[in-house]
């Protein structure tokens, strides 16, 4: 076994010589946590300005910044996509037709957030949004407007609870509650307070960042994390919430093992793993306690598409749209850091096919696990 983890070991001892540079240029640029009572002086502050316009007879407003905008964007290797200190706004008024119903939706969500802070109390997007879905119609509209608040607060969101880990890892949940995530077949649920765990114990040599349910399931089924362990499995079931994201960020600095990424062989797959890596536009002001840099990609390749020659019934057509996002990807600031990833995309670009991790069966029904990964992990077969 430990033939099969030289590699990886070797690949841990390069990235921890950089860890020291890595970690010096993150914490220039990284913001004191904040704590309950500064959320809550954030949002009274709100408050006061809009009871203020009142008392003057003025319309209040709401300056937002425009958190998905590219040109408020800045790229560092370091860090990520992040916000720029220099970010346009926009702002939304109370005396208008076109955004009153919105300001008055922030407000409502605002008053549902100060609530939980004040009792030290935990919900999910879901949850506000179940809280009256005829006040909020969508689910979008609740996404939207909690990301404006804490962009506009300045405070990290953590309130939602949607991936599942599992693996050689144990931890302390923030009331005391002893988390095993060691069991062969199930998983759980990642914490919906990541920042409050503590007491990380794992002697895992590697984690891997699995895009969908449906894979993380089949790996969990072939007792994956037994037959190569120790490691650890996580997904956020496509593209990841913010939780996901605090978790392998955590793991990232407790642990310091390789982080591999296995995701689809197509566009969007490569759009989420850019996600865990260098984060996303939407979320850039909180890219610092988001992003790990130093995700890797371990499959699915376009190269490996060629190179196991996966049959042509199972790959799939690049659609119009896939054209698009790939065009897309291959702009973006960080692909000049990523020459590989760049060859990998032109590849699949001449195929003009995708394919899904799930391809691999037509190859075995348990390539995937019995070949494909142990292989890719004992050989380094990784961008």
């Amino acid at each position: 076994m430990s033939e099969q983890f030289l590699e990886v070991d070797r690949l841990r001892y390069e990235l921890l010589e950089n860890i020291n540079a890595v970690d010096s240029a993150s914490k220039l640029t990284k913001e004191d946590s904040v704590c309950s009572q500064d959320v809550l002086t954030r949002i009274e502050s709100v408050v006061l300005d809009i009871v203020t316009s009142l008392s003057r007879k003025e319309a209040p407003v709401l300056v937002l910044q425009n958190r998905n905008s590219w040109s408020n964007v800045s790229f560092d290797s370091a860090v990520g996509l992040h916000m720029s200190s220099d970010v346009s706004v926009s702002t939304l008024r109370s005396d208008c037709a076109s955004s009153v119903s919105r300001f008055a939706l922030i407000l409502k969500v605002l008053s549902t957030i100060y609530k939980l802070v004040q009792s030290n109390s935990y919900a999910t997007k879901r949850d506000i949004y179940y809280n009256d879905t005829q006040l909020f119609r969508s689910q979008k509209t609740v996404d939207a407007i909690v990301d404006d608040i804490s962009c506009m607060l300045r405070v990290p969101r953590r309130n939602l609870h949607v991936g599942f880990i599992s693996g050689d890892l144990c931890y302390l949940e923030e009331d005391g509650t002893r988390i095993d995530c060691s069991s062969s077949s199930t998983a759980v649920p990642v914490s919906s307070n990541v920042c409050g765990i503590k007491n990380i114990l794992s002697s895992a040599k590697f984690v891997l960042i699995v895009e969908k349910d449906a894979t993380f399931q089949r790996l969990l089924d072939d007792d994956f994390c037994t037959k190569l362990s120790p490691c650890i499995m996580i997904t956020g079931k496509g593209i990841p919430d913010v939780n996901s994201r605090l978790m392998v960020r955590k793991l990232w600095d407790t642990l310091h093992v390789p982080i591999f990424a296995l995701v689809d062989g197509d566009p969007h797959g490569i759009e989420i793993m850019c996600i865990y890596k260098y984060g996303s536009v939407s979320m850039s002001f909180e890219a610092h306690n988001l992003t790990v840099p130093s995700v890797l990609w371990l499959g699915l390749l376009p190269s490996d598409i060629e190179r196991l020659r996966v049959p042509q019934e199972a790959l799939i057509p690049l659609t119009p749209r896939d054209e698009r996002k790939l065009q897309s990807l291959k702009s973006r600031p960080y692909l000049a850091y990523q020459p590989e990833w760049k060859k990998e995309m032109e590849i699949m670009e001449r195929l003009k096919h995708k394919a899904e991790i799930q391809s691999l069966t037509s190859i075995a029904p348990d390539f995937l696990t019995r070949v494909y990964l142990p292989n890719k992990l004992r050989y380094g077969g990784w961008v």
